[in-house]
């Protein structure tokens, strides 16, 4: 890779925490970042974002951002806040204090976002940076937000042509006009239901329905996290992953080996929050996964068309079922996928031949070679 015109070296600001209900997990996701950026390359600048949506200047120990059984890391903000110039110069970073008083901090060369969910994953943040004219990885204000959103996501993935699994969805003004006529546009729909927040990740808020006396409350907890919902009839399949890269250049996506996610016996009924973060050995990650070579080679197909079908930049990762069919199913795509080194995205790339260090490394030059502006 190589570096901008200048001597020194690229200054990267790492941003994470954030105001999403995904607060913790995007601070473990930089955790790993922390852990393996090459600090001999890049001079890294850790920005936290607190709940309240106010930027730190943090700590860059990664042990600090680290997630423990019982133990959520969260941003707290020090005596100073951090902002980005308001007078055209937006690369340049401000620390406010308290009473008002400012002081330059220098410029970044590239914002690394490493937030999860609304206000960070969703083309919020990447709007904020496009208008101040600071390169950033992964994708833009469109794709983010399509993304992000599980109904829009099925009607832009259906238009293109991919099966999409049998939904409905409840907006909030449906569900304040008439409840029970929400929970009955679901009727035919076939259990077992998967009730989701429309605009969440890392399967927080989303509960399994096996009897529709459970839907109302499945609905209210979805709720909590977002009046927007989406209820997904259950499909029969395994659940296959595949890792999405961008093209250098014009060249075409890059795709990784597929894992497959299957979940332990016990009390998880599907991979749900803890299972993927908190209880060791809750699911078994496969990759590759267990397929034979056809199907490899046409889920790797079809995970890059879908990142070309939501005009995906940087990174995606994209989940499907296989049906015993032999069929696709298309679940989500995931914009900023989980980063950690033991989440699936960055292990499908380490069985394909490109480890996290590289990885890392492939992002920043994507994302430094991309020009600024409309695409």
């Amino acid at each position: 890779m190589s570096e901008p015109t200048g001597r020194r070296k690229p200054r990267i600001a790492l941003l994470f925490g954030g105001r999403s209900s995904e607060h913790s997990v995007s601070c473990v996701t930089a955790a790993g970042v922390l852990h393996a950026i090459n600090r001999d390359k890049y001079d890294v600048v850790p920005i936290g974002i607190a709940r309240d949506g106010r930027w730190s200047l943090l700590e860059g120990d990664p042990e600090a951002w680290s997630l423990a059984s019982g133990s959520a890391p969260e941003v707290v903000v020090g005596p100073e806040t951090i902002r980005l110039a308001a007078d055209g110069a937006g690369r340049e970073l401000i620390a406010q204090r308290a009473d008002g008083s400012a002081h330059g901090l220098g410029e970044v060369d590239l914002v690394f976002p490493l937030l999860h969910g609304p206000f960070g994953e969703d083309g919020t943040l990447q709007g904020l940076l496009e208008l101040a004219d600071v390169p950033y990885v992964g994708s833009g204000v469109a794709a983010s937000a399509i993304g992000m959103d599980k109904h829009f996501m099925k009607v832009v993935f259906a238009a293109a042509g991919f099966r999409v699994g049998p939904y409905v969805v409840v907006t909030d003004k449906q569900w304040a006009r008439d409840e029970d006529a929400a929970l009955a546009s679901a009727g035919h729909l076939e259990y077992p239901l998967f009730v989701k927040p429309s605009r969440a990740g890392s399967s927080v808020g989303i509960t399994r329905v096996d009897v529709p006396d459970q839907l109302r409350d499945a609905v209210v907890a979805a709720r909590a996290h977002d009046p927007k919902v989406v209820i997904e009839q259950g499909i029969a399949g395994r659940e296959i992953e595949c890792a999405v890269l961008e093209g250098r250049g014009c060249g075409t996506p890059r795709t990784s080996l597929p894992g497959e996610v299957a979940v332990a016996e016990g009390d998880h009924t599907f991979y749900d929050f803890e299972a993927k973060y908190v209880e060791g050995g809750a699911a078994r990650l496969s990759c590759p996964a267990d397929l034979p070579d056809e199907a490899i080679a046409e889920v790797r197909r079809l995970a890059a068309e879908a990142f070309d079908a939501v005009g995906a930049e940087g990174l995606s990762r994209v989940d499907f079922f296989y049906t015993p069919a032999g069929e696709w199913v298309v679940n989500e795509i995931n914009t900023m996928p989980g980063f950690t080194p033991i989440s699936m995205y960055p292990q499908m790339w380490s069985a394909t031949g490109l480890d996290y260090p590289d990885l890392i490394d492939e992002l920043i030059w994507l994302a430094l070679d991309r020009r600024i502006g409309l695409r």
